[in-house]
């Protein structure tokens, strides 16, 4: 059993207990603070709040012998809300008593939201913020879009030789409704606590035209575009409007032990959707949502060629995704590329897939994908696994030949690649559809694919659906892998049984 530090701040801190469980803890622990018993957890990264500033403590788990001594960074000053007018009571709009406090904060200070009910609009970040949300404090948003500013999607500079770029929906730069926290160029923020943000999106406000703009394009809950250092420690994510969590273009970006929850049938509502963001964290979270809980992203065609920034240096670890589309997505819009993508030590329970690799023609020779790894996975009831899909059938063109054809075109500045994939120490149980599903470019095949100490076996009642949303699938149950138009395929240690115990068949198909 091994204690590590992940994250210290004035009020707070994240460790990791690494004694071989995956999301949970293989039991119980008590944590004791300079002797005294503070609280228990079952959960590998755990965020301990209510800790005093500047003081040095020393943390042991009851039964351990390992301690890990630190000291909380100093504080200035506390400015409390409600000190500066808000209510609390659920009815008062409070969004100008918060932005106030937050405008009005000095750094190493911290905001406070104490315990009540604060009815707000967007509110927006600013560097070197400390903002908690204390237990039972609750961000309550509104929802008439008229009480939202709008971000334009790009507005030209004066000598018309650049733009700025402010707003982004599904991959495009495009007017947006400012999200319930937005930040803007907002270097070394920390946002924290026990309490809770509800978007009080509903089918008779932002999902009724989900496709539609409304004048602009639905908020996010949080979107952070160009920060630098940005954190998220605790807090829980309901209701959102659209895509929960949205870092764009940012560095150094940690969330941490954080919980999203939207109802499974809320359009488009992923958890969190990296775009263009470099070296970044998600730890701890839990994700209970309709579509996919984490995808990673870099520009759908404009933002990708002009910028060729891809999502790169990410790590995923000890997350729960359920009841997802997808618990870990790549794409579709990733004209920028993905690399050094990690995951490890998650657990995906009835998610549609487990891994889902969406691309297409079209996306561009800068999307690439390369470097991604899942390593020490529990899948239980995800229908397909693992899919690889390089003919998704996005966008208005989606369903041409261009897209759909297996017969292969030229390649050239319009064409993705795929080049290393590897897959290490799974077990899959009660899955439905089909073990994987592998399937790239003929024109441009999948470098390598490695699948390693892998097991996959399929529930009894397995129901029948489409591994991959491309034209030509068919639908299909308790199938093997299926792998086309891949250049190097390992394979080593792989099983894929039925309930029965009976090994199923792989299938390596054409154009290996």
């Amino acid at each position: 059993m091994n204690l590590k530090i992940l994250l210290i701040t004035a009020r707070s801190i994240t460790i990791e207990i690494e004694d071989g469980g995956r999301y949970y803890t293989r039991r119980p622990y008590i944590l004791y603070l300079n002797g005294q018993k503070f609280e228990e957890t079952d959960k590998v990264i755990t965020n301990l709040f209510s800790l005093t500033p500047d003081t040095e403590y020393e943390l042991t788990l009851e039964g351990e012998a390992q301690t890990l001594c630190f000291r909380t960074l100093k504080e200035f000053v506390t400015l409390n809300v409600r000190d500066f007018g808000a209510a609390g009571d659920g009815e008062k709009d409070d969004t100008a008593a918060i932005q106030a406090a937050i405008l009005a904060c000095p750094r190493e200070s911290r905001v406070l939201i104490p315990k009540g009910t604060y009815k707000v609009g967007p509110l927006f970040l600013k560097s070197y913020l400390n903002l908690e949300l204390a237990e039972g404090a609750v961000l309550s948003a509104k929802t008439d879009k008229e009480e939202f500013p709008r971000l334009p999607g790009l507005i030209q500079s004066y000598d018309e030789t650049d733009e700025y770029n402010l707003a982004s929906w599904e991959g495009n730069p495009l007017n947006s409704y400012a999200s319930i926290l937005t930040g803007l160029q907002a270097d070394h923020v920390v946002v924290y606590g026990k309490g809770e943000i509800n978007g009080n999106a509903s089918r008779e406000n932002w999902w009724g035209m989900a496709k539609t703009m409304q004048g602009c394009f639905r908020p996010h809950m949080l979107f952070i575009n160009h920060c630098r250092d940005f954190k998220l420690q605790g807090l829980t994510f309901k209701n959102s409007p659209s895509w929960t969590l949205h870092p764009y273009f940012s560095v150094d970006v940690d969330f941490l032990g954080t919980r999203i929850i939207n109802p499974a049938d809320s359009p488009n509502t992923d958890g969190i959707d990296p775009e263009s963001v470099k070296n970044m964290n998600i730890l701890g979270m839990r994700f209970t949502l309709g579509d996919d809980c984490i995808a990673v992203k870099s520009g759908k065609i404009y933002m990708g060629r002009k910028f060729k920034q891809p999502s790169e240096q990410l790590t995923i670890r000890h997350c729960y995704m359920e009841n997802g589309h997808g618990a870990v997505t790549v794409g579709s819009e990733m004209a920028g590329g993905v690399k050094d993508l990690l995951v490890e030590n998650c657990i995906f329970s009835h998610t549609d897939r487990g891994l889902r690799i969406k691309t297409r023609r079209g996306r561009g020779k800068d999307a690439i994908l390369d470097g991604i790894t899942f390593r020490s996975i529990t899948m239980d009831h995800v229908m397909t696994p693992l899919v690889v899909n390089s003919f998704y059938f996005c966008d208005p063109d989606g369903h041409t030949s261009y897209v759909q054809s297996r017969d292969p075109y030229p390649v050239d500045e319009r064409t993705p690649q795929i080049r290393n994939l590897t897959f290490e120490d799974m077990e899959c149980t009660n899955c439905h559809v089909r073990a994987a599903y592998f399937e790239g470019l003929p024109e441009q095949k999948i470098e390598k694919i490695e699948m390693r100490n892998i097991s996959i076996s399929f529930a009894e009642d397995a129901k029948s659906g489409v591994p991959a949303m491309s034209e030509g699938v068919e639908a299909c149950s308790k199938q093997g892998l299926y792998a086309s138009n891949i250049k190097e395929l390992i394979l080593e240690n792989v099983r894929i049984t039925g309930q029965d115990g009976a090994e199923k068949e792989l299938y390596h198909v054409d154009n290996m």
